[in-house]
């Protein structure tokens, strides 16, 4: 167990050395990922690293990382930097209860599929922007991620909400991220659990928000920052609307959507989220009605329906790695990347 925990410890600081580097070699520490004191940042990744719900947290945060490097002009130095990432992923994955490990594949359905000869609207002037949507206990997240470092673009997943609450100097406590799977949030949130607010800061809210609902001001604002990033860089974007968001604003961009069984869902989240079979079951139905609802009330669409996607995965059929090959050769055949 100590010699679990030093490892830990040991890839936490190296992912916290690399930040450190890559910032350095772009000449300025701003948007730096970790930042802080290393002992209390290291102390924090290991804990997400055993903290299966908290995971997907540190891997956008690793990813982040990842982007930074991508962005550096030398190339010897960006060569060398992107070999630390690649070793830091890997050791990653080798963890045996890390967030990157346990497939959704299942063996019968696998065995069905052909992979081969599967058979452009992206041109040399736009940008590859991938819209992936998913269920919990899909894998979805994990193929995302897999996905980007794979075509080495950019991934977002919770960052956007935080770049979102720093455009309107709103509080993290303040507004509630329903488009992540960060179900650590209370989910069953009822009116009495929220604290009365005073006139002064009711007002106060109303002016930041422009006199909208906080939770309608982050989407708009989500939706401005979507555009923005569409304009420069190719990326793949986990969920929050993103794709009817492009498809309204004439950005070109693949939409993929990403389920599996819900049997074979909740055995996953019983082995990452350490859940009987009874409240991974639970834990499923409430996240799949949130995000159907967020979806709906947001876009008009439903969340799912495979007419509304330019591809639909059952990740068990495939796994993580053969989804992201699945994926990749497609995009490669109607693009010019």
């Amino acid at each position: 167990m100590r010699e679990d925990s030093k490892k830990l410890t040991e890839l936490a600081g190296r992912i916290y050395d690399l930040d450190t580097e890559v910032y350095r070699v772009l000449g300025s520490g701003l948007g730096r990922v970790f930042s802080g004191s290393r002992e209390a940042r290291v102390r924090e990744m290991v804990h997400y690293m055993t903290a299966q719900p908290d995971g997907h947290v540190l891997r956008s945060e690793i990813a982040l990382i990842g982007n930074m490097a991508r962005t550096i002009q030398d190339k010897e130095e960006r060569s060398r930097l992107m070999r630390e990432y690649d070793a830091i992923l890997k050791q990653v994955e080798a963890l045996p209860n890390s967030f990157a490990a346990g497939d959704i594949l299942d063996e019968g359905l696998a065995s069905l599929n052909s992979s081969a000869h599967l058979s452009g609207r992206f041109g040399e002037d736009n940008h590859l922007i991938i819209c992936i949507g998913r269920t919990y206990g899909s894998a979805g997240t994990d193929i995302g991620f897999a996905l980007a470092d794979a075509l080495k673009i950019n991934y977002y997943d919770t960052e956007i909400f935080t770049e979102v609450l720093e455009r309107l100097e709103a509080d993290k406590e303040d507004v509630v991220d329903r488009a992540s799977f960060a179900h650590k949030q209370n989910l069953n949130q009822t009116p009495e659990g929220v604290k009365e607010r005073s006139f002064r800061e009711r007002l106060r809210e109303f002016n930041r928000y422009h006199g909208l609902p906080k939770e309608d001001a982050v989407f708009f604002n989500q939706s401005d920052l979507l555009h923005e990033m569409a304009q420069r860089e190719d990326f793949v974007i986990m969920g929050r609307c993103a794709d009817v968001i492009l498809t309204n604003q004439r950005i070109p961009h693949i939409s993929i959507f990403i389920n599996a069984p819900f049997e074979l869902r909740a055995r996953r989240v019983m082995e990452t989220d350490d859940l009987s079979y009874k409240n991974a079951c639970k834990l499923l139905r409430q996240l799949d009605r949130r995000h159907r609802k967020y979806y709906q009330f947001y876009t008009g669409r439903q969340w799912g329906n495979s007419v509304n996607y330019d591809l639909c995965i059952n990740s068990a059929s495939y796994g993580i790695e053969g989804s992201v090959q699945l994926i990749r050769r497609i995009i490669e055949k109607h693009t010019k990347r």
